[in-house]
């Protein structure tokens, strides 16, 4: 039995982990910290875990010495700037670690630095495998620093890749319009995010190139593209708790037909389980992968405008967190991606 460590315990992304890892055949949480809540047993604060595995766990304070010496693998669902410290410490004791964390994600410093803050474990950023299991499986299986994708960049990511893979959009003309479950915005307490402020409303943050995501769609997709890519990604709150639905708009180098993108798509991912490649004319929606590693994706032909609208849905927590961090470790030890992954989605 593989032993699971979470620092962070106490967030949506904690949270979820904790569920996932309760069924979890060859994984157990062994260890949790919070600062708030140590001293508690963990089904005391997620009574939904009463009588589940991974219930009697004693939370502790953050102590990087106890992780080393009860786990073999640490999940970090901290803040940005807290993870890249624990977790540099915990890989030069020989702890294999998924960081839910932005820290690791950019493999260039001063984009991180100009995105979000001050990078003092640079040194570590060579070492992280980008952990989107379709693309980087054999390098995750190597590793023992993953940086676990964002949420928005899971979608994103995997709607475009196919298309820029194959060179049939154009790289400088993408807009990605995106919207998400309140879960996106973290359990912390705040206004923007109480039941009144967001039930029976709709409403977009960050536009016009300000949301910290967009350089690691970015990064991807230029690798993906062999060529700069540059996109307008504009993200929005919707009023249900978990979800993302990417709406992406791009502009074909050369007319193509509808059947002709159905098939480049179909092909591309047909040996990826959990991206399910919808057929012509069906369109994705959020409850269908609801709880789930699947993403969701539609292509449309669009022959009056020249344009290829995707549409790719994935579940925030689990397909864009704490499942995709689980299915990272399974592949650094040795295990199948799907091992105790494969979920029916949770309809209705």
């Amino acid at each position: 039995m593989i032993r699971a460590g979470l620092v962070g315990v106490t967030g949506y992304t904690g949270m979820e982990l904790s569920r996932i890892l309760a069924s979890h055949p060859s994984m157990r949480l062994v260890a949790a910290t919070s600062r708030q809540d140590a001293g508690k047993r963990l089904d005391s604060i997620y009574p939904f875990l009463q009588g589940l595995p991974g219930a009697d766990v004693i939370l502790i304070e953050p102590d990087a010495a106890e992780l080393v010496r009860q786990c073999d693998v640490v999940f970090l669902a901290v803040p940005h700037g807290v993870a890249m410290e624990t977790g540099a410490e915990l890989y030069d004791a020989g702890v294999k670690v998924v960081d839910l964390s932005a820290d690791f994600r950019l493999r260039d410093a001063e984009v991180y630095e100009a995105w979000y803050k001050e990078h003092t474990r640079k040194d570590y950023l060579p070492k992280a495998v980008y952990g989107l299991p379709e693309l980087y499986a054999a390098d995750v299986k190597a590793a023992r620093l993953v940086a676990n994708p964002g949420c928005y960049p899971t979608a994103s990511i995997l709607g475009l890749y196919a298309a820029l893979k194959n060179g049939i959009i154009l790289p400088d003309d993408i807009v990605i319009d995106a919207k998400s479950g309140t879960t996106g915005a973290g359990r912390k307490a705040a206004v923007s995010s109480l039941y009144c402020e967001v039930a029976d409303t709709f409403r977009p943050y960050n536009i016009a190139g300000k949301h910290r995501h967009t350089p690691e769609i970015e990064q991807e997709c230029t690798l993906a593209a062999g060529s700069a890519v540059t996109v307008s990604f504009n993200p929005h709150l919707l009023p249900i708790s978990r979800g993302i639905l990417a709406t992406i708009y791009t502009k074909l180098v050369s007319p193509l037909s509808q059947a002709e993108v159905q098939a480049m798509y179909e092909d591309f991912w047909k040996d990826a389980p959990w991206v399910r490649v919808l057929p012509a004319g069906r369109l994705p929606e959020t409850r269908n992968v609801r709880g789930t590693l699947f993403c969701d994706i539609a292509v449309s032909v669009d022959q009056r405008t020249g344009r290829l609208i995707i549409t790719s849905v994935i579940d925030n927590l689990c397909r864009g967190a704490s499942g995709q961090a689980v299915a990272n470790a399974n592949l650094m030890f040795g295990l199948p991606v799907e091992t105790g992954l494969n979920f029916a989605p949770l309809v209705p």
